[in-house]
């Protein structure tokens, strides 16, 4: 499943963990292994400033340590940048476990995996994630209580995290076009795992014209069926007359490669890190005059619905407050416009401004 390497055949000058940490100011990094389990798995607590770090684990085959490192570090980052956009209490992280989550999945893994985050004393707080079910998250709790999005409480967070993206998409439309009426706009949606499903289905509500792509073919079909959008292959998704385009997958899509490709005036979806390096895509996507939704803010839908658990708070509320994510994506747009200056900056320093007012009076855990 997954390469050990001794020690001493880690070259820590080519790929210093400690530096890794130091780009985006993180706290903390938990490197999990377990011979008998095969759990392969690091969690990154990137910021408590505001609260416990809250963020989903993530089930992926990656190619080798360096490349699940660097999606961590990113991926609790993002958390961090959502949370306090948002205006929760929580702190921001990540964990994943590398390996297929079609094959390699065990009670016994994800026990083991309940262990160590246990062992962070309530400092990190699990949901789900790429690859993760309710029911893997339910062997978690077994050896933990520091998890939510479980079964029979606030459970799968992926309808509020799609009804936020929505929300969001509704309101660039609005920026862009004049009107954020969907009806008839082509939306060109990259990956239909539960959050795209959920936001293929209320495009399909609207009248959107509706193109879809995805890694698993049973899936890609089944949601075509229902919502008779159009399916077409993994490449081709980038060369679709769109108007907007909603990656729903993995990260990075947006980048030089693609660029040259997308035929499409905004860019609002559900995936994590969509711009593959925000200081050089984020301006070439304002240059082309397309309105970028930043993905940490539009698909916080998931971690708020986790927060009404966390907090006690209900279902409606967790709607209500996703449904916020309109304005708020409307606001930063607009002073994008105003300021000329591409809108994952604004929604950085928005993020960024709330955790050290809030640092003044709070020190980190």
């Amino acid at each position: 499943m997954f390469e050990v390497k001794d020690i001493n055949e880690i070259d820590l000058e080519a790929n210093p963990i400690i530096e890794r940490m130091s780009k985006y100011n993180h706290e903390q990094l938990l490197f999990c292994n377990d011979n008998a389990t095969g759990l392969k798995a690091i969690i990154a607590v990137h910021n408590t400033v505001l609260g416990p770090a809250l963020g989903g684990t993530r089930m992926w085959q990656y190619n080798n340590e360096v490349e699940a490192l660097n999606d961590v570090l990113r991926l609790s980052r993002g958390m961090t940048y959502k949370n306090a956009i948002s205006g929760l209490n929580l702190g921001g992280g990540k964990a994943v476990i590398i390996g297929d989550s079609r094959k390699h999945k065990s009670e016994a893994l994800f026990r083991r995996f309940g262990k160590f985050v246990e062992s962070l004393g309530g400092k990190y707080i699990t949901a789900e994630d790429v690859g993760i079910s309710p029911q893997d998250m339910t062997w978690v709790n077994m050896e933990t209580d520091h998890v939510v999005g479980l079964p029979g409480k606030s459970g799968d967070p992926s309808p509020v995290t799609a009804y936020g993206v929505y929300m969001g998409m509704k309101a660039a439309a609005k920026a862009q076009f004049g009107s954020d009426s969907l009806t008839n706009k082509k939306v060109a949606v990259q990956g239909v795992g539960h959050v795209g499903e959920y936001l293929v289905s209320h495009l399909a509500r609207e009248g959107a014209e509706i193109f879809i792509t995805d890694i698993h073919e049973a899936t890609l079909q089944n949601v075509s069926a229902k919502y008779g959008a159009k399916v077409v292959g993994l490449e081709e998704i980038y060369d679709v007359d769109m108007d907007i385009y909603a990656p729903c997958a993995l990260g990075a899509t947006v980048n030089d490669a693609t660029l040259e490709r997308l035929n499409c005036s905004i860019i609002a979806g559900a995936a994590n890190n969509q711009l593959q390096d925000e200081n050089i895509h984020g301006e070439i996507v304002k240059e082309k005059g397309i309105i970028y939704v930043p993905d940490f803010m539009l698909n916080a839908g998931g971690v708020i619905n986790c927060y009404a658990e966390v907090k006690g708070l209900t279902a409606e509320w967790a709607m209500t407050k996703a449904e916020e994510i309109y304005n708020t994506s409307l606001n930063i747009i607009n002073r994008s416009i105003e300021d000329n200056v591409p809108t994952y900056k604004i929604a950085n320093a928005m993020a960024e401004e709330r955790i050290k007012s809030i640092g003044t009076v709070k020190l980190p855990m």
